[in-house]
């Protein structure tokens, strides 16, 4: 039976603010991508999120970012790879003093925002997001775009590459994401989103945002709770996800 992992980002919030219900998405999802306090979240936010996470069996992912609050970590930005490495493994040590005190640790990471699609292609800054996993713990899988070179890099370093696709998210027909200043770069059709979410966990394909069949290999497929109506959708997909023969589980 083929098996896929349901990844969410969460705990973005700060203070008062919230973007994402935490809670709801955690009753549905297998894995939530924690953000660490450079994009969003804080102590509070992180150690809630953990707890909650911990009590439902949902496996703890660190989601580290470029040190971006004001821009949500979605602009781009020039980090020399020393620094990056050093602000990656601070956040993951971070979320994981929440993760043991909630009796869970943190199990993957999962770059963010500008960061996500800058080491598809950057080499310095992919290898620099490696050696910030290595110096916090070498034995973190990591979680990417399939062909990335983060996932190369990772691999060549003894981490475990976990290849993710984007159900809500446009293709372009070279694999990538389209970028989200483009016009359609975000699904927004449920209906749309729940059928892809099963073409790409069972046939490992998907339309581009020209209309060709891409193969999109993934072992975890990232729902956004930050949209609009995202816990329904993400219920949606996973019914039928499992109406369709998949088998629903943390790949970590």
């Amino acid at each position: 039976m083929t098996a896929i992992d349901l990844n969410a980002d969460l705990g973005e919030g700060f203070g008062r603010w919230r973007l994402t219900d935490d809670e709801r998405l955690l009753s549905v999802v297998t894995s939530a991508n924690v953000a660490c306090g450079f994009h969003a979240g804080d102590a509070a936010t992180m150690r809630r999120v953990c707890e909650l996470a911990a009590a439902r069996g949902v496996t703890i992912g660190a989601q580290v970012s470029y040190r971006d609050l004001a821009g949500f970590g979605r602009r781009a930005m020039d980090v020399p790879p020393a620094e990056l490495a050093a602000e990656v493994a601070y956040q993951i040590g971070a979320l994981e003093v929440f993760a043991r005190a909630a009796g869970a640790r943190v199990a993957y990471v999962k770059p963010h925002g500008a960061l996500y699609n800058r080491v598809v292609h950057d080499e310095e800054q992919a290898g620099a997001v490696v050696d910030g996993v290595l110096l916090a713990d070498a034995s973190l899988p990591v979680l990417g775009l399939p062909g990335s070179r983060l996932l190369e890099l990772a691999a060549k370093a003894g981490l475990p590459p976990v290849t993710e696709a984007f159900a809500d998210r446009a293709y372009t027909d070279e694999g990538t994401l389209v970028p989200r200043g483009r016009d359609g770069a975000v699904v927004t059709d449920p209906d749309a989103v729940v059928e892809r979410s099963v073409s790409i966990a069972r046939d490992g394909a998907v339309a581009s945002h020209s209309g060709a069949d891409i193969r999109v290999r993934a072992r975890s497929l990232c729902l956004h709770g930050d949209t609009p109506g995202a816990v329904e959708l993400a219920r949606r997909v996973r019914e039928r996800l499992v109406a369709a023969g998949v088998r629903v589980e943390a790949f970590a």
